[in-house]
């Protein structure tokens, strides 16, 4: 088996586990031993498209607590269900002809349906709430392992609770190892931002609550009403109908301060900052030069896609410069806020992190 244990951990809050690391390309025997700890009650991560997802039998009560303790996340976060195939969703929840019009569109893939739940799903995986975030992911290894467990798999990111989202193994050995009974390597995510979550309120209405790729523009063409949810633009809600949508999320470890400005004068401030302090600058490409290995590039200023595939391990990064250099803030621009395309998801992320500091130039 291309694996290996490792005892490490670097916490004395948590019972430390043995961890088993499967190697990528990961062998069907291998996702077959992770499918059997996840059906006794342990706990997998695993990729998909969008980040990396921390899995356990959503069936389980015991082994979904299990998933907040690793996490240290709060227990009135709901999880989202992951199934191999849309129909698997029958077996927990109470599907609808929008769900399936959805599932047609964009399953398998970064979309998220809430539904109605039935009683066998715990309320432990829906922070108590009547409904169930259903989502079917498109990475050929989780639906490899998905088809496997033969159990629906609860799953929120596979990251400490509060920092960005994991979208290599790298960031989720650093976060989960001896947290977790196995951990799968399926190379980098492909979109780098989580599912896009959706209400529906309707035969043909429906809210994002949380944006993500599956943008606001593709939904339309499936449904005829589409609206953010309150909460979906980063603001914070008493409580939560998705995950995402309360508490400060995805932060590094140093701050994070959003400028608002023209390109050009963000550009300026910085460098001027850069001179006072030590700093890092998460910027595009174009504005990298002058900032040497001080910068974290998202890619070019005029791809959004990039910024999103980029956005969670340009803040990783920040923090491993911050374990052996002094860091005392991180800068990027303040995003637009837009309504379409992939502007209200990385504003989301982003205003998040940041705890919502702002900076007016």
């Amino acid at each position: 088996m291309s694996s290996i244990f490792d005892d490490s951990i670097d916490t004395k809050s948590h019972e430390k586990k043995k961890t088993l690391i499967i190697s990528a390309p990961a062998r069907e025997d291998e996702l077959t031993v992770a499918s059997h700890i996840i059906q006794s009650g342990g706990l997998v991560v695993f990729p998909t498209e969008t980040v990396y997802g921390l899995g356990a039998n959503a069936y389980d009560a015991s082994a979904v607590t299990g998933i907040f303790k690793a996490k240290g996340r709060p227990s009135d976060n709901p999880l989202i269900v992951h199934v191999s195939k849309p129909e698997d969703a029958e077996n927990f929840a109470y599907t609808t002809t929008l769900f399936y019009k959805l599932a047609k569109a964009f399953m398998p893939g970064p979309l998220t349906v809430i539904l109605k739940k039935r009683s066998n799903i715990p309320a432990s995986v829906t922070a108590g709430l009547d409904t169930v975030g259903v989502r079917c992911p498109s990475h050929e290894t989780a639906h490899r392992l998905l088809s496997l467990c033969k159990v629906p798999v609860a799953a929120p990111s596979a990251n400490l609770s509060g920092r960005p989202s994991p979208t290599k193994v790298t960031h989720v050995i650093e976060d989960m190892n001896g947290r977790v009974d196995a951990i799968i390597d399926g190379g980098e995510c492909e979109y780098g931002l989580e599912s896009t979550v959706v209400l529906p309120t309707g035969e043909d209405s429906l809210k994002i609550l949380r944006p993500g790729a599956v943008t606001a523009d593709a939904l339309r063409c499936v449904c005829g009403d589409v609206t953010l949810a309150d909460g979906a633009d980063g603001s914070d809600i008493e409580k939560p109908l998705s995950p995402g949508m309360k508490y400060k999320h995805y932060a590094p470890r140093s701050p994070l301060i959003l400028l608002d400005g023209k390109r050009e004068d963000v550009v300026t401030f910085v460098a001027s900052e850069m001179k006072q302090k030590s700093c890092l600058f998460i910027c595009y490409d174009e504005d990298a030069a002058p900032f040497g290995d001080r910068a974290l590039t998202l890619g070019r200023a005029s791809d959004e896609a990039s910024h999103a595939h980029r956005l969670f391990d340009c803040l990783r990064c920040a923090d491993e410069i911050g374990e052996t250099k002094r860091i005392d803030v991180i800068y990027t621009y303040m995003p637009a806020k837009g309504e379409d395309g992939l502007s209200p998801a990385i504003y989301n992320r982003l205003i998040r992190a940041a705890g919502h500091t702002v900076m007016k130039l």
